[in-house]
């Protein structure tokens, strides 16, 4: 692939297909139509996902397990709807599979008991990290995306993706390592996923007048992966283009139904609820506070065109 021309490069590491559309569509969506170059590294196909589309459960892991060649369709179909040109698998298509998960007592993410040799969470942290190297010194982008260290919600692969992005950007700005890859690269801002506590308190409470709930939460405390506000650092406004997001959504359809708890919570509380995506810098120095919102509105800000 050619090297990006454009001068603001975001890339965004994420474990399976559509978890780039609900945690980054309208940022994806945003950057791209203001001319970014914006690329998605996805590191699973997403094989053992559960298959919400009557006529398709064939596909499942314990079944055909199919549905992995089936999600690159629609991943495709989903960066369409966001206008991002450049998406591509870690090692490419199908080299780490999908770890599955368990849930926990306390309504998180668990590592299965059973796990397959080539599943992403058996990876070699050197070699996964190795092919992350490569595509950060071809696209140099200025700045990435990925998990916090507890993947969100403890999802064995999101935990994966934080720790190969993390190790894979370091040795990327190394100039000793892997120098047949190309020139060091050093990313100007990391950032990390976020969810406020605010929003998730307004929400619950938005949603209680109603007479439903957050995602069956009645607790905020039960809601294990939020951050404190004063952890949030950045918060981009996507409203214009959070339908283009709940398109690409809908793009993954044997994973997110339009009558699931997604769409739901759009229908409740308005499109307002998936327009806004918030983030904590965990590398690089903060550009400017928003003084309507104490977090920076631009995820480029500060950073040199280079």
């Amino acid at each position: 692939m050619a090297a990006p021309q454009s001068d603001r490069r975001l890339l965004l590491m994420h474990a399976h297909p559509d978890d780039e559309a609900i945690g980054n569509g309208v940022t994806m969506a945003k950057y791209g139509a203001e001319g970014a170059h914006v690329t998605l590294v996805t590191c699973t196909l997403g094989e053992e996902g559960e298959v919400l589309v009557p006529g398709l459960e064939h596909l499942a892991a314990d079944r055909e397990d199919r549905l992995g060649q089936h999600r690159i369709g629609e991943l495709a179909a989903a960066m369409a709807e966001l206008g991002v040109r450049d998406h591509r698998f870690l090692g490419g298509p199908g080299r780490y599979r999908d770890s599955g998960m368990v849930t926990l007592p306390n309504g998180q993410a668990g590592i299965p008991e059973a796990i397959r040799d080539d599943a992403f969470w058996r990876a070699d942290l050197l070699d996964s990290s190795t092919h992350l190297v490569a595509m950060i010194r071809e696209i140099k982008p200025q700045v990435m995306i990925t998990y916090d260290e507890y993947g969100g919600y403890g999802h064995p692969d999101h935990i994966q993706a934080h720790r190969v992005a993390t190790y894979g950007a370091a040795l990327a700005a190394a100039p000793s390592f892997r120098t047949d890859l190309g020139r060091s690269w050093d990313i100007a801002k990391i950032y990390w996923n976020a969810l406020p506590r605010s929003v998730v308190i307004e929400s619950m409470a938005k949603l209680a007048e109603l007479g439903s709930d957050f995602f069956g939460i009645g607790n905020p405390d039960d809601v294990g992966f939020i951050v404190p506000d004063e952890a949030v650092t950045a918060a981009i406004d996507g409203t214009v283009y959070v339908e283009r997001k709940m398109a690409a959504m809908r793009a993954h359809a044997t994973q997110i139904t339009v009558d699931g708890p997604f769409f739901a919570l759009s229908n409740q509380l308005g499109s307002v609820a998936w327009a806004w995506e918030h983030y904590r810098l965990v590398k690089g120095i903060p550009g400017p506070a928003d003084p309507a919102t104490g977090w920076e509105n631009d995820l480029f800000a500060g950073i040199r065109a280079s």
